[in-house]
């Protein structure tokens, strides 16, 4: 179980909606620097997103289970699962721009880049735009953002603030 965690299962089928609710929480509930929110899929009868919370310390993880509680969530200890999409992260809101791959992983909690359809990690040198949507994910207890090539040799973050929904055209 990962230490002062804590989640809480949600009603919202999406993640866009979930992202807006993590970060409403984070803002009401007055989550500390070294916070880390996450998204986590929930499949079966009811598909969902469930919220993770890890905190600095465990006085700060009670004071968040109580307040979770107090919003009418039900609340469980750890995480649901250990691929949680990160939402809420250190270094977070200084991700927004055009920036190198270094510079990224300087400012902030995430801790490898890795781009679709190659081996290996993009030099450090690398300019990535992030359009300040950056939502990396767990992997074997790294902080992990899937990027892609994009135009002029840069990358940017595989997944878009607002996608095309599937069939948009039709």
């Amino acid at each position: 179980m990962t230490p002062y965690a804590c989640w809480a299962d949600t009603p919202v089928p999406a993640l866009r909606a979930a992202d807006h609710l993590l970060l409403a929480l984070a803002t009401e509930l007055a989550l500390p620097e070294g916070t880390f929110g996450c998204t986590h899929l929930v499949r079966g009868d009811r598909p969902r997103v469930a919220l993770s919370f890890t905190l600095p310390s465990e006085p700060l993880l009670r004071t968040a289970e109580e307040r979770l509680t107090a919003h009418g969530y039900e609340v469980r200890p750890g995480v649901p699962d250990p691929v949680g999409r990160a939402v809420v992260y250190p270094g977070v809101g200084s991700l927004n721009g055009a920036m190198t791959v270094g510079e990224l992983l300087t400012r902030s909690a995430i801790d490898r880049v890795t781009v679709l359809g190659t081996q290996g990690q993009p030099p450090v040198g690398q300019t990535m735009v992030t359009h300040g949507h950056v939502r990396p994910q767990w992997h074997d207890g790294e902080l992990v953002l899937a990027a892609m090539p994009a135009v002029g040799g840069t990358l940017v973050p595989f997944e878009v603030p607002d996608p095309t929904p599937c069939c948009a055209d039709h």
